[in-house]
């Protein structure tokens, strides 16, 4: 241990602010428990000064630095590595609401910000801030910006570029980046807020972003719906846009294999339908009332019974039955979790190309890997899959992950680009996917993100072995 870099971090920060004993695993085992290291010393700076003197102090001695949110990402892109000589980088003490600016419909907000507080204090000046994922509660708006975070409102919003005005960046010099503007026009040169958003820590570290917030609707709306085929899924999306338009703000996929592992391991959760091949749960709002919003969907339903896209339906009459809809959804990773390690997989897709993926992938796997069992489930709406693979029933998981994993991931990804497709959609890259990215992306796309990569980080010292 560099005990001259531990006592200019103390230094920096205050003693109590270093952390070097005692039960660091919140910071260095990562959620799905796929990734342990080992930190020279978990720091937990205050405000973007004391980041950028930790990020001086680290270049002075040598040692590279893994910023982390709330450690909730999936591809083990923010804990150290196992050498025992990294910094990592906690921002969880920045969680201060800087500013609402109600007439601009912005909000200035520190990274270590959990995104629920964020939703809230909008929701508080009567605004709405749209990023809404199942981690919620602990995810941090840095890290949902580094990782361009994604969720279930995205057909509607985007994804967290889309609702990120401008950023305070300390940068691998040390050096601090205000560039929080709450301008929806300025063309003065290149964007550097979108070079840093979806880089992972590997570039820069956000401390503070502002972000775009919205009205709020009059009224929302949410409707499950039984689907007889992953085709009938996609047609009824459409018939949604035609008639919902921008109402439209979420449109969920889920598989019946995927959520009888909910019913296996949450038998308590409401199913107000019986078993489907496929469910979609539809999210509406509405700028009107309550009357209307149902009205709309009562009349998108019936148009879609009649035409022989849905079997049955469901609509949500008042927010505690709109949330039991949604706990379906959002227990699928937690069932998948209860029943073993899995092979998950973040895929992006064109809509119109995802049930030909769907049907010729899973025939190659069950093919390829006897008894395989497929948990299939995401954002339809805007053609993130989260196609994940079961060991068979009996198998050990553990025992299957280390014998296939790879074979599993190759047939995948051969199956996803031949579809048009990315092998990353809303998790990143992490270290998780970082060799497939290396195979996978174009030679002159690697070769600009590696320049960009040397030019803003030349001694790769900001999340090294991520992404590149």
């Amino acid at each position: 241990m560099n005990h001259t870099l531990l006592n200019a971090l103390r230094d920096a920060l205050g003693p109590a602010q270093v952390l070097t004993d005692g039960d660091l695993s919140a910071y260095e085992l990562d959620w799905r428990k796929r990734y342990r290291g080992k930190a020279a010393a978990v720091v937990r700076p205050g405000s973007a000064a004391e980041v950028a003197a930790v990020v001086k102090a680290c270049a002075v001695h040598g040692a590279s630095l893994v910023p982390q949110g709330g450690n909730t990402g999936l591809v083990g892109g923010s804990v150290p590595d196992g050498s025992g000589t990294q910094v990592l980088l906690s921002l969880g003490r920045m969680n201060r609401v800087r500013q609402v600016d109600a007439a601009n419909l912005t909000m200035t907000v520190e990274a270590g910000c959990v995104l629920q507080a964020v939703q809230e204090a909008a929701a508080a000046e009567g605004l709405l801030f749209p990023l809404s994922l199942a981690a919620e509660g602990s995810c941090t708006i840095g890290g949902n910006l580094a990782t361009n975070a994604g969720g279930t409102q995205v057909l509607r919003y985007g994804n967290a570029r889309e609702l990120c005005l401008g950023l305070e960046v300390v940068t691998a010099a040390g050096e601090v980046w205000d560039g929080l503007s709450g301008l929806r026009k300025d063309n003065t040169g290149y964007d550097l807020r979108n070079i840093f958003i979806g880089s992972e820590g590997t570039l820069g570290i956000i401390t503070a972003a502002t972000l775009k917030l919205y009205p709020q609707p009059a009224a929302a709306g949410t409707a499950l719906a039984a689907c007889p085929s992953l085709e009938a899924c996609v047609a009824l999306l459409q018939l949604a846009q035609a008639r919902l338009g921008a109402g439209l703000t979420g449109f969920e996929v889920m598989e019946r294999f995927a959520l009888s592992l909910v019913e296996k391991h949450f038998p308590h959760l409401p199913r107000p339908l019986g078993p489907s091949p496929w469910m979609v749960l539809l999210e509406q709002s509405d700028t009107e009332s309550e009357a209307h919003a149902r009205e709309g969907f009562e009349a998108l339903l019936e148009a879609a019974l009649e035409a022989g896209v849905i079997t049955d339906a469901a609509v949500a009459e008042s927010r505690a039955q709109s949330q039991a809809l949604w706990h379906l959804r959002e227990s699928i990773p937690l069932a998948q979790a209860e029943e073993g390690l899995n092979i998950k997989h973040d895929i992006a897709l064109p809509v119109s190309r995802i049930p030909a993926f769907v049907a010729s992938t899973d025939a190659a796997l069950r093919t390829a890997f006897a008894g395989v069992r497929l948990v299939n489930f995401g954002h339809l709406g805007d053609g993130n899959l989260h196609y994940n693979v079961q060991a068979p029933e009996g198998v050990v998981a553990d025992e299957f992950l280390a014998a296939h994993e790879a074979s599993v991931n190759a047939l995948v990804y051969d199956a996803v680009l031949a579809h048009g497709g990315s092998i990353s959609a809303e998790h990143g890259i992490g270290a998780l996917k970082r060799d497939e990215l290396a195979r996978r992306k174009p030679a002159v796309a690697l070769g600009l993100m590696r320049s960009i990569k040397r030019a803003l980080d030349p001694e790769n010292r900001l999340n090294p072995g991520r992404v590149l």
